[in-house]
């Protein structure tokens, strides 16, 4: 079966998650946060979950288990934590998870990115993967990035990836 008969089997209407890792925003202020929940709505799905928690790797993994496991989204998107400071921990906390990962998406990220920052765009560790059921996306922190990544890659593919996460 061709891509275009996969994408349009897919399903349309799914359960997101949206979880922003900062140590200085909180859920007022997370603008990359809503704009992604308000993206997700817009494109037909149901916000299941939208909060703010610290740079801090056990809370991060901690966190993404419970909501996994409290509100069994299809889809968790991770914004932030993604960068090369010390505190910037996201993909670690989350990667060794991963039971498979979509290691396309940050070579392509990055990619998309060179053509908006230059070189900049060497500094991104954006990742996805599958924990449990869910697909986990980790992209970076700013308003820029997390529209990049949801216009081009996350929403016009999110169907698909979960309808093979589902049904094989």
């Amino acid at each position: 079966m061709g891509t275009k008969k996969h994408k349009k089997n897919a399903p349309a209407n799914l359960d997101i998650g949206v979880i922003s890792i900062s140590t200085t925003r909180s859920l007022a202020e997370d603008k990359s946060g809503h704009w992604i929940s308000k993206r997700a709505k817009k494109e037909g799905h149901t916000v299941v979950l939208h909060q703010v928690i610290p740079d801090d790797a056990k809370t991060i993994a901690v966190t993404v288990l419970n909501v996994i496991a409290a509100h069994h989204p299809h889809a968790l998107l991770l914004t932030g934590g993604t960068g090369l400071s010390n505190k910037d921990v996201t993909i670690e906390a989350v990667r060794s998870m991963f039971k498979k990962e979509l290691s396309s998406f940050g070579p392509v990220f990055a990619q998309l990115s060179f053509e908006e920052i230059d070189s900049a765009a060497i500094m991104s560790r954006a990742t996805a993967g599958i924990i449990d059921q869910t697909v986990i996306f980790c992209m970076p922190g700013s308003l820029n990035a997390c529209k990049l990544a949801c216009r081009a890659l996350i929403f016009p593919e999110l169907g698909h990836i979960v309808k093979h996460i589902h049904n094989g």
